[in-house]
């Protein structure tokens, strides 16, 4: 009776396959870890990464395997997982946003853990053309400009705390911080896309309380760790010009504290004209 039912099962299995694969051209199918933990989740997962006749995903509660089942002339794994992460999902690719998985329900908060980063570009941004029609060099000069007009800003909010001008580095930092929401993630390489998820909660707690104020020592104080996370996207970005990495020993009452600038003269945005030169680069990002 058991191995009747068993085999009933696996039938059906295969018959869903079947009618999955009938319904999706070019179809692949490929198994990956999601991590999740109840019947919402499955949904969410499902839901996330499936597109008619373009994708399917069947997550499994128990094992948090997905089969991913796609038409490889549209879509990739990359892109499927990059969307299961925006809705909250993590793989052993992609991290979930900060925010979006702090707003899971309860039950759907799945213990993290470290991720290993990708080290390979989304397939279809290494071929001449993308399954869209357009060529990779165009999706790529859109993740540079993305992520060049962050730093463009970043360096605005660094020279008025040179000049010590409270009032254009919150205006700079407002500009900033509407930058940075307006990041489209899922147009990043996967690379920078793992650091991004790393980083963006903190680059928009910080930018978001220098906007707040006024105060050029206050200002001054959370410049610090925005420079620190702005290093680790800068870094993995590759800029096509230098960007000097530089450290001032008396900032931050003594402990020291970094910057990024695109001059290899030292501009100190911690002390600006009282110690204009005080520092050194540490690190050239090229």
């Amino acid at each position: 009776m058991k191995n009747s039912f068993k085999n009933i099962m696996v039938a059906t299995f295969v018959l869903l396959s079947i009618t999955v694969n009938a319904q999706i051209k070019n179809s692949k199918t490929e198994i990956v870890k999601i991590y999740g933990n109840c019947g919402m989740c499955e949904t969410k997962i499902e839901k996330a990464g499936t597109i008619k006749k373009v994708a399917t995903v069947d997550w499994n509660q128990e094992t948090q395997m997905a089969t991913l089942t796609y038409d490889a002339t549209k879509t990739n794994q990359d892109e499927i997982l990059k969307r299961i992460a925006l809705a909250g999902y993590d793989s052993d690719k992609f991290l979930a946003p900060y925010d979006v998985y702090d707003n899971l329900h309860g039950c759907c908060q799945y213990e993290r853990v470290a991720k290993v980063a990708v080290t390979e570009e989304i397939k279809s941004e290494t071929t001449n053309k993308n399954h869209s029609g357009h060529d990779t060099t165009s999706k790529e000069a859109q993740d540079k400009n993305q992520l060049e007009t962050i730093f463009d800003n970043y360096f605005l909010v660094k020279n008025a705390l040179v000049k010590s001008d409270g009032n254009s580095a919150s205006t700079n930092a407002t500009k900033l911080l509407s930058e940075i929401n307006a990041v489209k993630m899922e147009n990043l390489k996967a690379d920078v896309h793992v650091v991004w998820m790393k980083v963006v909660k903190n680059l928009k707690e910080e930018t978001k309380l220098i906007s707040e104020t006024k105060d050029i020592k206050v200002q001054r104080d959370y410049f610090d760790t925005l420079s620190v996370k702005m290093y680790e996207l800068i870094k993995i970005s590759k800029p096509e010009t230098p960007i000097y990495y530089q450290n001032c020993p008396m900032a931050n009452d003594g402990k020291g504290a970094n910057w990024l600038s695109k001059e290899n003269a030292v501009k100190n945005p911690y002390y600006g004209s009282m110690m204009l030169t005080c520092g050194k680069t540490i690190e050239t990002i090229k």
